[in-house]
């Protein structure tokens, strides 16, 4: 009767959520905690209650098919049937390369190849699939082709109609049914939303120490991307023993003074300014008060977010990191980002703290380009908000998808070259509405270290990178070949202490 192109969307796609335009935050637009309904479209979508995902027809007359029940059905839906010209066309769209030209004699050798995909592979396949309306019996002259658009629809519509106009909650909302077993089990039961495989289940397989992996979805196993997103595992302890020294030398003292604003350290959007943070805190050494470091209050009008960078701005500040990075087991890190891309070595060119309370819209970007694939932004968490959405927003590298993720301790996530990244929306604590508890307000630190193999192909590139928005001290760094200083080597010669 008709073959019709699908358009795979999730359930999610369809619901309408309670919305403030006027809202002094973009974070707090759309209030995901309260539906309000569901799009027009979710009518004609047709679906499994235990699937996450819906179709809806779009090819012309298609939606005009109405419910007829189980009596009056004179089509049903059904896949496209192997051999058949419709199968082959859309075994092609659907398996096809970008730089593919269909040919009429295509022979399909991965048939209906949607049905062994998991939802999230066929949502981004949308409008690739197809289903058939194929007669039940012989259809008269003028009359109309009805579906039976199933028992919970049909339980759905005599609900509404039974309860008083003045009493529904809205207008009519219901998806049509697909007959039992038209959706195979592996689009049951599932969930749409992307994961992280490396980080879904560390309980039970933790990573190793010093082992760089790329970040795979759990839905398919393939990378995200396996140039620039990758997960390494830190030693046990790691992330403490940082964080130990930060304390020590008065960094987290004095990003607790800068991010609730206390007197003489407020800073306004984009200031730039140094501080000896050891002589805040009592427990820091002699040594430790003559450590110099930059704080730069980052973008805080454009991107309505309290982050500051924190950094070191004369050399004890900058051996001092660099020997507590050391000190911590780093070295581990740069041995499985080296081992992994078999690289010479690697120097860590730049280090620095990121702090913040809240963000609203911060910018996608990549810190690290056009290195020849020799450079990494490794990050790493030293406090974190329990309790609390993801942090950090990746892109994989077709660029259309992003994924959430939460910084864990003892893990560092490794962007490379167009690595793009971004701080997700937060409210942990906003100054200008503070209650006068600043020393109890939740703040985030991380810490992200620049380690790349510099030599003749990307001297010039590292300089200009590293010479950008943010302060740099030691740009001198990068005068000439070879580095002063080499922090790993794949004879293991060289270490950050």
């Amino acid at each position: 009767v008709l073959t019709t192109p699908l358009i795979a969307l999730r359930r999610d796609d369809f619901r309408i959520y309670k919305s403030d335009p006027d809202a002094k935050h973009v974070r707090d637009t759309v209030d995901k905690s309260t539906v309000i309904g569901d799009e027009l479209l979710f009518n004609y979508a047709y679906g499994h209650p235990d699937s996450p995902m819906l179709l809806v027809p779009n090819a012309p007359m298609a939606n005009f098919i109405n419910h007829g029940g189980e009596e009056d059905a004179n089509v049903q839906i059904r896949w496209p049937t192997a051999g058949s010209k419709t199968a082959r066309l859309f075994d092609w769209v659907y398996n096809r390369q970008k730089e593919d030209i269909y040919d009429d004699k295509f022979e399909s050798t991965n048939h209906n190849a949607w049905l062994k995909d998991h939802p999230i592979d066929v949502m981004e396949k949308s409008g690739k699939l197809a289903f058939e309306y194929v007669a039940l019996r012989d259809i008269e002259e003028d009359e109309e082709i009805l579906i039976d658009y199933g028992p919970l629809w049909d339980d759905a519509w005599y609900t509404f109609q039974a309860t008083h106009p003045y009493a529904r909650s809205g207008y009519f909302r219901h998806s049509i049914g697909v007959p039992d077993g038209f959706y195979p089990d592996n689009w049951l039961d599932v969930t749409d939303q992307y994961e992280i495989a490396e980080i879904q289940d560390l309980e039970n397989n933790p990573l190793e120490p010093g082992v760089a992996l790329p970040m795979t979805w759990a839905h398919n196993g393939k990378a995200l991307s396996p140039k620039y997103g990758y997960i390494v595992g830190l030693e046990k302890g790691f992330s403490d023993r940082f964080l130990a020294y930060s304390e020590e030398t008065g960094v987290i003292e004095l990003y607790r003074k800068l991010l609730t604003e206390q007197e003489g350290f407020r800073l306004e959007s984009d200031e730039f300014t140094t501080y000896k943070p050891g002589a805040l805190t009592n427990t820091s050494t002699t040594s430790d008060v003559e450590l110099d470091f930059f704080v730069q209050k980052y973008k805080a009008d454009n991107y309505r977010m309290n982050m500051h960078f924190v950094g070191p701005w004369n050399e004890a500040a900058r051996k001092s990191i660099n020997e507590a990075l050391g000190d911590a087991g780093f070295d581990l890190a740069m041995k499985g980002i080296g081992e992994r891309f078999g690289y010479d070595n690697i120097t860590c060119f730049h280090g620095s703290y990121m702090g913040v309370t809240h963000s609203d819209k911060a910018l996608m970007h990549s810190d690290i380009y056009a290195t020849n694939d020799k450079s990494w932004n490794i990050v790493f968490p030293l406090i974190t908000v329990e309790g609390t959405e993801p942090e950090l927003n990746i892109m994989a590298e077709d660029m259309n998808t992003v994924v959430g993720v939460h910084y864990l301790k003892d893990i560092a996530y490794a962007m490379g070259d167009f690595g793009f990244h971004q701080t997700r929306p937060s409210n942990y604590f906003d100054p200008s509405q503070s209650d006068g508890e600043e020393s109890a307000a939740p703040i985030r630190v991380v810490f992200g270290a620049y380690c790349s193999q510099i030599d003749e192909t990307n001297i010039a590139m590292l300089r200009h990178i590293y010479d950008g928005d943010d302060p740099a001290p030691f740009a001198d760094q990068f005068t000439e070949l070879p580095m002063r200083e080499i922090h790993w080597t794949k004879t293991g010669s060289a270490t950050l202490r």
